[in-house]
C-alpha cells in the first residue's frame, strides 16, 4: 500500500481507501457480497490475483474480517470498515450529479449491469415463481439471452433456462438497459419508444418497475448534461 508520508488524518485515510478498486470492493461487500466469487462478479475487470492482495491488505487494516468456516466463510465489514458505508453511498451520490457522461467505450459492462440486476431485483414482484429472460440484442450470441430465476424471495441469474414458463421477455442493446439501470432513460419512456421491449401478460408487464427495483441513485438529476 502506498504511503503518502503525512501525519494529515485525510491523507492516512486515502492510502486505504483510495486505491484503485478498494472502494468497488468495499461497495460490493456493504451491498451483500460477501465470498470471493460474489464479490469479484462486482469488479469483473480486476483479476483475482489482484483482488486477493487487496483483501488481505483491508485486512490488515481493520477494514475487513473473515467470518464462518468452509463454504459459509466470507468478508465481512469490521466497525471500521462499516463506518465507511455512508462514504461509499455519498460518492455515488457525487459521481451522478457530477461525473455523470454518456457512456465511453469500454464501458458498457454486460456482466457488471447483469450483476447489478441480480442484486437490486424484487424476487417477490410477481407474487409467485417468475423467469425473466432478457436479451441483448448487440452482443454476440454466448452474451446475448440470460434468465432470471425469482423464486422463494430470492433472484438468481442462469446462463441456461431454468425451465418452467417464461413469465416476461425484455430486450434492448445493453447501453440503452444501462441507460434505464443508472437514471439516464426513464423506464416507461424506454418502453414508448421501444427501446426496450416487455413481452409477457399484462401483470407481469406492470410488475417490471418493482422488479428492477431501480435504487435512489437512480433518482439522482445530473448537474450538467451528459
Amino acid at each position: 500500500m502506498r504511503r503518502y508520508g503525512q501525519f494529515c488524518p485525510v491523507a492516512k485515510a486515502a492510502e486505504i481507501f483510495c486505491p484503485r478498486w478498494n472502494a468497488l470492493i468495499l461497495r460490493n461487500i456493504s451491498w451483500g457480497a460477501h465470498r470471493f466469487s460474489e464479490i469479484q462478479r462486482g469488479v469483473p475487470m480486476m483479476s483475482p490475483t489482484l483482488l486477493s492482495q487487496r483483501l488481505r491488505e483491508l485486512q490488515r487494516e481493520g477494514i475487513l474480517e473473515r467470518r464462518g468456516r468452509g463454504r459459509t466463510q466470507g468478508y465481512h465489514l469490521t466497525e471500521a470498515g462499516a463506518e465507511f458505508t455512508p462514504i461509499i453511498e455519498a460518492m455515488g451520490v457525487w459521481g451522478q450529479r457530477w461525473a455523470r457522461r454518456e457512456l465511453a467505450a469500454g464501458e458498457a459492462d454486460v456482466d457488471l449491469l447483469l450483476w447489478g440486476i441480480e442484486r437490486s431485483a424484487r424476487a417477490d414482484a410477481f407474487g409467485r415463481r417468475a423467469v425473466v429472460r432478457i436479451e441483448f440484442t448487440d452482443q454476440p450470441q454466448h452474451k446475448a439471452v440470460w434468465w432470471y430465476l425469482n423464486e422463494d424471495g430470492r433472484c438468481q441469474l442462469c446462463v441456461d433456462d431454468p425451465g418452467g414458463e417464461t413469465d416476461l421477455y425484455l430486450s434492448a442493446t445493453v447501453k440503452d438497459f444501462i441507460r434505464v439501470y443508472r437514471g439516464d432513460l426513464p423506464l416507461a419512456r424506454a418502453l414508448a419508444e421501444g427501446r426496450l421491449e416487455a413481452l409477457g401478460s399484462r401483470a407481469a408487464r406492470d410488475a417490471l418497475p418493482a422488479w428492477l427495483n431501480l435504487g435512489p441513485l437512480s433518482r439522482v438529476r445530473p448537474a450538467r448534461a451528459a
